[in-house]
């Protein structure tokens, strides 16, 4: 079947869609030009400080360029003063813990790699004109070898790999170069005195100009983490048993809670990132000598643990093969009661991590998320489901299953909360029990398996600062 074409398609040649190209150009321009503006503006937004570190960068390199603008300076280094840029371009690092571990890194693995490339070239010169290529070339091979195998030792390439790129860089370089030039001492010196220069004005710029402290971002980072879990099990109850009258009205609300807990599950990487460069920092704020950066990947472990059964949780909202409602209301109230325990353990946990007050006040949530396991494990022992489809039930019962087991998870956070508590000598605070209303999500009272309305618990942990 042949397809039909307008006579202004037929008659249009390369010449007029070319004409055609050219006068919607100014107007794909200006489109292309706004969507970087948008793009731009809302990075900024996102976290001021990356426009503040862009500063940063730009008055480090100013400042290190003053060795070619002025001659005296310039004198002193020659045209090694450009090592003194291309370290600021290289060691300064959004945060005060990167820039500290590059700029040690490179400062030490030069001092230490320029210092036995200077050692390797005087050894080779005894052995005449022919058998100094010889020996140099054996030095840089063993080097070469034994510092990339290095890099294959965890702990090495979690802190020190930058490092051991470098001095493979700078022993090769004074040692090859030396079979050239015979003032190695003097190459060697001008290399470690710009790297020097570079690291320290990148250092200097980084903490005395609106520093990033990346053990900051860690905390808030495991503090957001779990309460984003705290988000999900405070919208699950109602969104799985669909109970609320106005539920299609927070429907739109709990969706946004159940999804929030996605990023929890790929933090590893960043938090790993983020406790290795934090341990590069001096003490700051709350955050002593020697604060036990290490436990925080031990919570973080152990909020993804949660987050995984999480995912397994919200799998069972959007099941194809669903158990009847009037089968779901027999454990709903048990069901219902545990998830917002969890809820309010979690969130009470992260709100007193965040602030780094040592309290046990969310023991009083999961001690009440255990009485509620207690009585759902009861209710499941009976022939409740005596009747049912074995299909049908299925999915209710992994539901309440996965809660039994959420407690369990929520207890270790909470134990390893304490521990870097104790460890990092968090404020004391005063916990004081008092009566609250219901969270927004959860007004009302909350059903039993015979449809009789049963008010749950609730108390609020107000700790004094």
């Amino acid at each position: 079947m042949e397809t039909l074409t307008s006579p202004q398609e037929q008659s249009s040649g390369p010449i007029t869609r070319g004409c055609q190209w050219f006068k919607a150009l100014p107007n794909k321009f200006c489109d292309k030009t706004m969507e970087i503006v948008r793009k731009t503006k809302k990075l900024g937004q996102d976290d001021p400080r990356r426009i503040v570190h862009s500063l940063k960068v730009g008055l480090a390199l100013t400042l290190v360029s003053l060795f070619y603008y002025f001659k005296p300076l310039y004198d002193g280094f020659g045209d090694s003063a450009m090592w003194a840029v291309l370290t600021v371009v290289v060691v300064l690092e959004f945060s005060v813990g990167a820039t500290l571990g590059k700029g040690f890194n490179r400062m030490l693995a030069t001092f230490v790699a320029g210092g036995l490339g200077v050692g390797a070239h005087c050894l080779a010169t005894l052995a005449g004109r022919k058998g100094e290529p010889i020996l140099i070339a054996t030095f840089v091979f063993i080097i070469a070898v034994i510092m990339t195998f290095m890099r294959f030792f965890p702990k090495m390439k979690a802190r020190y790999d930058y490092g051991l790129l470098i001095f493979i860089l700078t022993f090769c370089l004074v040692s090859v170069s030396g079979y050239r030039d015979d003032q190695v001492l003097k190459m060697a010196h001008e290399r470690f005195s710009t790297i020097l220069v570079g690291s320290c004005a990148s250092l200097i710029v980084c903490i005395c100009v609106c520093p990033v402290w990346i053990g900051e971002d860690l905390h808030n980072s495991v503090a957001t983490n779990m309460e984003k879990l705290g988000n999900f099990f405070q919208a699950f109850g109602d969104e799985y048993f669909e109970v609320s009258e106005e539920h299609d009205q927070s429907s739109e609300n709990n969706k946004s809670y159940l999804q929030g807990y996605r990023s929890v599950l790929t933090s590893k990487s960043s938090e790993e990132t983020m406790a290795n460069f934090a341990r590069w920092e001096p003490g700051h704020g709350p955050f002593g000598y020697r604060h036990p950066w290490k436990m925080y990947l031990k919570i973080g472990n152990l909020t993804r643990d949660c987050a995984y059964k999480v995912e397994a949780l919200n799998n069972y909202l959007n099941c194809k093969i669903q158990t009847p409602v009037e089968i779901r209301g027999k454990i709903q109230g048990q069901c219902k009661r545990v998830s917002l325990e969890c809820s309010r353990a979690l969130k009470e946990m992260a709100s007193t991590f965040r602030k780094m007050v040592r309290t046990r006040s969310a023991i009083v949530h999961i001690d009440s998320s255990k009485e509620a396991a207690e009585e759902l494990k009861t209710l499941l022992r009976t022939n409740l489901w005596e009747e049912a489809d074995l299909l049908e039930i299925i999915p209710a019962a992994s539901v309440a299953s996965l809660l039994l087991e959420v407690i369990e998870c929520i207890e270790k956070i909470s134990e390893a909360v304490n521990e870097l508590a104790k460890e990092a000598a968090f404020r004391n605070g005063n916990a004081t029990v008092l009566p609250e209303q219901p969270d927004s999500i959860h007004q009302g009272e909350v059903q039993n398996g015979s449809n009789t309305a049963m008010p749950v618990p609730h108390v609020a942990i107000i700790v004094a600062e």
